[in-house]
């Protein structure tokens, strides 16, 4: 059979309801598929269905899919049952690499040659992971962020054995199923975001270890500072307006790199020609025609949004 359309999935395996499994059952059940799910663990089915009970209210402010019904949940006793009829499979077993690599196997032998397998997986490489599949070309990495209900974000990255056809069908997936997929390169270690999350922990604990800053002090500066635009718009797309007219060039050219070099202990690429272009180019991308003021407007009445809805917060 040839692998349908990304937008015709109706049927969805959630395979592993733990924290992470259990809030891909209910994103995917407030979109309107039918979920079937399975764990191992004897409360399982009662953890899962606690979970969806604590997202659930959260979902109805978010929106409904019209065909959205958690009665579309089937808990099954086994895992052959639960891939049965599945036309798209999400594993979030435990982050433990000999039962990734033996679950996904198991999953491999269980479904037709055309359902794609992605894998929770927050920082194992499907290069990995694929060690066990007859099949490996059809398996790929979804890493979502938690909670996965809520945060759009999901990573979709291959293994070697990855077919470059199952990326762009899976990115395509996850979009029309309501999530925010980034496409990142095989062998990456962490991935795109937990990558990001790293370097700032990182130079945090230097700060902390060197008396420069307290602990409070620093997650504050991030809270109420950049994390507030970065909910808008990324780093880059941030100094590509901080640059005006002349956009992240223009930023360049203000703050070159031995400029902002003593700002961070982690040592960045050399700033080559090809590098700048790269991220003139994406912000270029990232601008889809609007000029500096337009995007000031639309990124101020975003972040009035986002003051209001943090005012009085955590």
């Amino acid at each position: 059979m040839t692998r349908p359309a990304p937008t015709s999935i109706n049927r969805v395996a959630c395979i592993g309801a733990g924290s992470i499994g259990g809030a891909w059952a209910a994103h995917f059940l407030r979109k309107g598929y039918d979920v079937n799910a399975w764990d191992p663990a004897p409360d399982g089915e009662s953890r899962l269905r606690a979970t969806i009970d604590t997202a659930w209210p959260s979902l109805v402010e978010l929106g409904l899919s019209p065909e959205a019904d958690r009665s579309r949940l089937t808990f099954t006793s086994t895992l052959e049952s639960a891939l049965e009829g599945a036309q798209f499979v999400q594993e979030s077993a435990p982050e433990d690499i000999p039962t990734k690599i033996d679950l996904l196997g198991r999953i491999d032998a269980a479904t037709d040659s055309w359902v794609v397998i992605s894998s929770s997986t927050s920082g194992y490489n499907m290069s990995d992971l694929q060690a066990n599949c007859a099949q490996p070309q059809r398996t790929v990495v979804g890493h979502p962020f938690h909670p996965v209900y809520m945060i759009p974000l999901v990573e979709v990255a291959p293994g070697k054995l990855t077919d470059p056809d199952v990326v762009n069908w899976t990115m395509q997936f996850y979009d029309h199923a309501g999530k925010a997929a980034v496409r990142c390169k095989e062998g990456v270690h962490g991935f795109i975001a937990n990558r990001l999350q790293c370097a700032i922990m990182r130079e945090a604990q230097h700060m902390i270890a060197a008396g420069e800053a307290s602990a409070a002090d620093i997650d504050r500066s991030i809270s109420q500072g950049p994390g507030l635009r970065w909910a808008i718009m990324g780093p880059i797309f941030t100094n590509h307006l901080a640059g005006g007219e002349g956009g992240i060039q223009s930023f360049f050219e203000k703050f070159p790199t031995e400029h902002i070099e003593p700002y961070s202990r982690l040592e960045g690429p050399e700033m080559t020609d090809s590098l700048r272009q790269e991220m003139i180019n994406g912000a270029e991308t990232l601008s889809r025609g609007r000029n500096a003021t337009e995007l000031a407007e639309e990124r101020d009445r975003l972040l009035l949004g986002v003051l209001k809805a943090v005012d009085g917060g955590l």
